[in-house]
């Protein structure tokens, strides 16, 4: 009889999802947590890509301080864990570094500095793998939220708490106005 109840129980489990469910959550997780190892490099990078040309343009003070700000809410999303809170402060970042590339068109001297050139070239890369990153989480959270909701896994995933996973997304394109540098202070 106990025999008969241990096939019984291995059959049920294997086929109603568990496994699937746990491998699609730890997959989607592994990419987010790609996604903050991006968004952190970024930071870090700005960072040190603000102290260059601030040591090229002293006057741009207003142009830094964004960039900071951005930078520290940056910091904070990573450290919350939300998906969401990371893609708005990661558009806000992304509108500070426009200001900040607005102000180095201002200067030609900062342009033609190999340490920034170096860290533009590694901003660069690093948006890209942001880009990569975003998509692989989001494709991960894709096939977590698609199984979760099929049956049977549907009923697994309500017994064991599985929940929907949310998607990294942009802000509105509203959001995305370059910002208005003025030289003429």
């Amino acid at each position: 009889m106990r025999g008969i109840l241990a096939v019984a129980l291995v059959a049920l489990t294997t086929g109603c999802g568990y496994n699937t469910i746990q491998s699609n959550d730890e997959a989607a997780s592994a990419a987010k947590q790609q996604i903050e190892v991006q968004l952190q490099r970024r930071a870090d990078l700005i960072g040190n890509l603000v102290e260059t040309v601030k040591g090229q343009a002293q006057q741009e003070l207003e142009v830094f301080t964004r960039v900071a700000e951005a930078r520290a809410g940056i910091t904070r999303a990573i450290q919350g864990g939300d998906a969401q809170e990371m893609a708005v402060a990661n558009e806000q970042l992304t509108t500070a570094v426009r200001g900040l590339n607005i102000a180095v068109e201002a200067y030609p001297q900062i342009k033609s500095d190999q340490a920034f050139l170096r860290l533009q070239d590694e901003l660069t890369g690093t948006e890209n793998r942001i880009a990569v990153s975003r998509t692989d989480y989001n494709e991960a959270v894709q096939r977590h939220n698609t199984y979760i909701r099929r049956f049977p896994a549907v009923l697994t995933a309500k017994v064991i708490g599985a929940k929907a996973r949310e998607y990294f997304e942009v802000t509105e394109p509203a959001n995305r106005n370059a910002p208005k540098v003025d030289f003429k202070k």
